[in-house]
């Protein structure tokens, strides 16, 4: 049922901008661009009638405050560190905030609804790992790259994605694990080439397309989306972490190079 005007001036002012803020932090922290935080904000805090609303948000914090009759009311900062995208939770805050501004479920309601989505569990590990399978050897193919390679891609990709499966597992570094990726995947590619199957098979393009499960594409399109949006600092901070990223991968291709043609290709020699 529709809450009404009276209902809504009744509402705990502070109850209503710790939701708002509650769902500032979960949008943010499961990769929502910042234009989709301060809307979701905005519109929870308009629906109660709260409009003295000013929030400042980056890309790993959000602030806060709020004013009523010249007097601060609400005043509050969260610290959000930087993880990795999940846009089923994005999607879901998305459908809360639209049930929000329409009336139809309460603040507490809401609340309970919202840490339940905060609870929402990734993909299946089996299917994460063949969508990183299928997604290199569509690439792959789609660079130019023959069935055989695609296929190849496929495989290696699958294989990598468990060492990042494993990686978040145990919480290691995003260095450690792009570095060991993209040096397993080059090692694995001229491996293969080595065998000197019956089929053409090129190391460069199988390479390019199982990178592709590592490349933090998303993070990347919405640092250029930030910047479009003239939040400089937050995009700057977001395209920097993704290009760090981009380094880390080649860091592990270069020293898979390194080691295929100091060591395993001196031995095939």
């Amino acid at each position: 049922m529709q809450a009404n005007d009276k209902n809504i001036q009744n509402i705990d002012k502070h109850s209503v901008l710790n939701l708002a803020v509650e769902m500032g932090r979960i949008l943010l922290k499961n990769g929502a661009e910042i234009v989709r935080v301060e809307e979701t904000i905005a519109h929870v805090c308009d629906h109660y009638q709260i409009n003295s609303v000013d929030c400042y948000i980056l890309s790993n914090g959000i602030f806060v405050t709020a004013e009523e009759e010249g007097q601060q009311l609400f005043a509050k900062v969260k610290h959000i560190p930087l993880s990795s995208t999940h846009l089923g939770i994005v999607t879901a805050v998305n459908s809360l905030s639209r049930e929000i501004a329409s009336g139809t479920i309460s603040v507490e309601e809401a609340k309970m609804q919202l840490k339940s989505i905060e609870k929402m569990p990734s993909k299946r590990s089996y299917f994460r790992v063949l969508a990183a399978g299928v997604g290199s050897s569509c690439f792959c193919y789609t660079m130019g790259g023959n069935i055989w390679e695609s296929l190849m891609a496929f495989l290696i990709a699958m294989t990598v994605y468990l060492v990042v499966l494993f990686s978040e597992k145990h919480n290691l570094s995003r260095i450690i694990t792009n570095i060991l990726g993209g040096l397993s995947i080059t090692v694995l590619a001229f491996g293969i080439v080595a065998l000197q199957l019956p089929v053409t098979i090129l190391a460069d393009k199988v390479i390019i397309g199982a990178i592709m499960p590592l490349i933090p594409g998303l993070a990347f399109v919405n640092a250029i989306r930030d910047i479009a949006n003239s939040d400089f600092l937050s995009g700057t901070i977001r395209l920097i972490d993704s290009l760090l990223v981009f380094v880390y991968i080649a860091l592990g291709v270069g020293l898979g190079l390194s080691v295929y043609n100091n060591w395993i290709g001196g031995l095939l020699k």
